[in-house]
């Protein structure tokens, strides 16, 4: 990335956004990409009115590589674009340097909740609501999870030793996010995840009713090529070795409660799992129903309609039990997050 840096820290809000235009996360075909500039960095940068996009444009903060007909992936140069129409296509690279006086701060710890369910000296595990990104980035700039965190240990801060994410939920996703107190304790929580020693059971609403009390789910996971999402998974015979244990904890009239254990880590498993086997989540707009869905949602384009059938505001997935090992007692810490209250509602009013 040249002067812009190939890294970022997730855990402080950006100097900079680096984004990527990309037909299929549009649901466009490549040859049909022609998207002005400052259109492009609204649907990315919805912290920011279109007007202030505009003169951010106009006052040389955005760079561009530009793809063209004989580099679709842009030439490699980024170069400064003063222009807010400027036409854009696919593979084109987009630089936003934020200007220093908008890089937003963390929350105030007084203002923004957290709800913590352990702590010690080596890590805090919280129970992260729906919606609420663990991390800054474009479209989620000042308040996410590590900000909270942030905000409730200043000191650390201050001292340079910044808390430290130990692993990502989705921001639709609710539930427990273990994060290291200081950097020296996050290459043991990471490595505990990583070699499959932590615990993790998930609590999943989905769509009809298992007639199984139990099972397990042992298929190969790999990237959706069918899919105009690039970002989308699917059971793929030539994908990774991956597996899920699930186990009916309520059955309602057309919907379940499901307690989901992962023994693998591959992206997005649990829900391209429950889908394999004819349970979607309820509300996951890219698995179990038409990623349209996905896309719509992207666009910020849903209508009524598709709410409706969507059912919920959000994918009914919540990180319910985490078990691991604190670097500073050396014990074992079990830690469980309670169904949150909308998916109780959901499934009382089911």
């Amino acid at each position: 990335m040249g002067i812009f840096g190939k890294d970022r820290d997730l855990n402080r809000a950006p100097d900079r956004v680096e984004l990527c235009v990309d037909a299929s996360a549009m649901g466009m075909k490549v040859e049909d990409v022609h998207v002005r500039l400052d259109n492009f960095l609204q649907q990315h940068l919805s912290w920011r009115s279109r007007s202030s996009i505009q003169r951010l444009v106009k006052d040389g903060w955005l760079y561009v590589d530009a793809a063209t007909p004989d580099h679709p992936q842009g030439s490699g140069e980024l170069l400064q674009e003063t222009r807010p129409g400027r036409k854009l296509k696919h593979g084109s690279r987009v630089v936003v340097i934020i200007p220093p006086e908008l890089r937003l701060p963390g929350p105030s710890g007084e203002t923004f909740e957290l709800d913590v369910l352990y702590e010690d000296e080596a890590c805090i595990a919280v129970d992260k609501p729906p919606l609420l990104p663990v991390h800054p980035s474009g479209r989620h700039v000042s308040d996410t999870l590590i900000q909270r965190v942030h905000a409730r240990h200043p000191e650390l801060l201050e001292r340079g030793r910044a808390p430290r994410l130990c692993h990502r939920l989705d921001r639709e996703t609710s539930g427990i996010v273990l994060v290291a107190k200081e950097p020296r304790f996050h290459p043991e929580l990471s490595r505990q995840f990583e070699d499959r020693e932590v615990e993790k059971e998930y609590l999943a609403v989905v769509r009809g009713v298992p007639e199984a009390d139990s099972g397990s789910i042992e298929m190969p996971i790999g990237p959706a090529r069918a899919s105009a999402v690039r970002l989308k998974m699917a059971v793929q015979a030539d994908g990774l070795p991956s597996r899920t244990d699930w186990r009916v904890v309520e059955r309602r009239a057309a919907h379940a409660l499901l307690a989901v254990q992962l023994f693998t880590g591959r992206q997005h498993q649990i829900r391209v799992h429950l889908e394999a086997i004819g349970h979607p989540i309820v509300g996951d707009k890219l698995y179990g129903y038409h990623e349209s869905y996905f896309q719509r949602s992207v666009e910020g384009s849903l209508t009524e309609e598709d709410w409706a059938v969507l059912e919920l505001p959000r994918q009914a997935l919540h990180n319910h039990r985490l078990v691991f090992r604190s670097p500073a007692t050396r014990e074992r810490v079990e830690v469980v997050a309670p169904l949150p209250h909308d998916l109780a509602d959901f499934l009382a009013a089911h």
